[in-house]
């Protein structure tokens, strides 16, 4: 088997936990602990989390999407596929070394939609970018941790605490979308969802493109028209 080479370390803010960048052939890993978080050659669920809250947005003029953690960049690539020439996309990545990263070793992998120009890249708690806004998206898409059961760290728990979800409410417009990726169902949450007023959907997905693998939940959360 080939061997992983260690390509790059950085330091999760706040959580005290390091990630670590590495290479296997072809394919890219980030690994926390012992825990891998990510991997080139699983796309599928971070690319549904796009292309599905895309196709539940329907058509919007200039619809601004707010993407939570840019990973590998799967869901954003996804996204801008799927996206009209008018569209705003806000990317929020806390760990300035991931977009180092796509740039550097990974930039094969990046595709150029870092570049896009209807992209903004904005370094900062996710958290703290919601609770700045009001009736600012049309879909809130959230892939920053393992789901509700943060793991890179704790701060991450409040996205989905009450408080949390009550300001992702606030942030999108009427009728949008707060999309959240998980590695595996929580119906604790999922209770949370409906009862901070959203009409909610919880969808199974494979972790490959191809319809293998792991099995992923994501859920789809919409504000009422009033709301």
């Amino acid at each position: 088997m080939t061997p992983r080479e260690l390509l790059g370390t950085a330091q999760v803010p706040g959580g005290g936990q390091e990630l670590r960048l590495f290479r296997r052939g072809g394919d890219f890993m980030i690994v926390l602990d012992r825990n891998e978080l990510m991997n080139s050659r699983m796309s599928g669920s971070e690319e549904a989390l796009a292309v599905m809250t895309c196709a539940r947005l329907g058509q919007r003029q200039r619809p601004h999407l707010l993407i939570g953690g840019y990973g590998m960049g799967f869901t954003l690539r996804a996204a801008l596929a799927a996206l009209p020439a008018d569209a705003v996309t806000t990317v929020v990545e806390l760990v300035s070394e991931i977009i180092a990263w796509a740039r550097g070793p990974m930039v094969a992998l990046m595709a150029g939609c870092l570049d896009d120009r209807r992209v903004r890249l904005v370094t900062d708690d996710v958290a703290a970018v919601i609770a700045r806004e009001r009736g600012a998206y049309d879909a809130i898409l959230l892939d920053v941790d393992n789901g509700p059961d943060g793991l890179t760290r704790d701060e991450n728990d409040r996205l989905y605490s009450v408080a949390g979800l009550a300001q992702a409410k606030r942030a999108l417009k009427p009728g949008g979308i707060l999309a959240i990726w998980s590695a595996a169902p929580d119906a604790a949450f999922a209770k949370r969802l409906r009862q901070a007023g959203f009409a909610t959907e919880e969808v199974a997905v494979r972790a490959r493109s191809n319809g293998t693998g792991p099995r992923h939940v994501i859920w789809f959360a919409t504000k009422d028209l009033v709301g």
